[in-house]
């Protein structure tokens, strides 16, 4: 079961952080350029990431911050608005962790938070923010439910 799951299920709160790590292949490039038809040659093309100042070909900037979507999947987190700061590239096989942190949070669950990506060498690689609400008490009684039914729908849970 995921620990960022169970930590939604008993209440998220201000100063909550998460972290995950995730390797990005050509292979998810590929996949994710097909569901969001973005075939910028910089993610393609040697030659034509080379003219742009890269190493190789990189992977798509909201590929990299899509790893909010797993931690906030995990919190169940209803999103209201996200803001991305992309810093360095990141390139196939580069290894990335998402350090995810709660900085507000009122008493309606309406909640900020940043994220910071840093590559397997320690750079900052990206940053955001973001705004949504966390699970309520109900909301967490259903999450708990999940839990104790296997948490069938949560790939992350298995």
């Amino acid at each position: 079961m995921s620990y960022i799951r169970r930590a939604a299920a008993r209440g998220l709160k201000q100063g909550d952080s998460f972290s995950i790590s995730r390797t990005f292949s050509e292979k998810e490039m590929i996949q994710f350029a097909q569901v969001s038809r973005d075939y910028n040659p910089v993610h393609f093309d040697q030659r034509f990431a080379a003219v742009k100042k890269f190493d190789n070909c990189i992977c798509h900037g909201l590929l990299v911050g899509s790893m909010i979507t797993e931690i906030g999947g995990q919190i169940g987190w209803l999103a209201s608005g996200m803001n991305f700061r992309f810093i360095r590239p990141v390139y196939f096989k580069d290894t990335v962790t998402c350090d995810f942190t709660i900085t507000k949070m009122d008493k309606k669950g309406r909640a900020e938070a940043v994220a910071c990506f840093i590559n397997q060498k320690g750079a900052k690689v990206l940053e955001g923010t973001l705004t949504g609400i966390v699970p309520g008490e109900q909301e967490q009684q259903v999450l708990k439910e999940m839990m104790l039914e296997g948490d069938l729908t949560n790939k992350a849970g298995r």
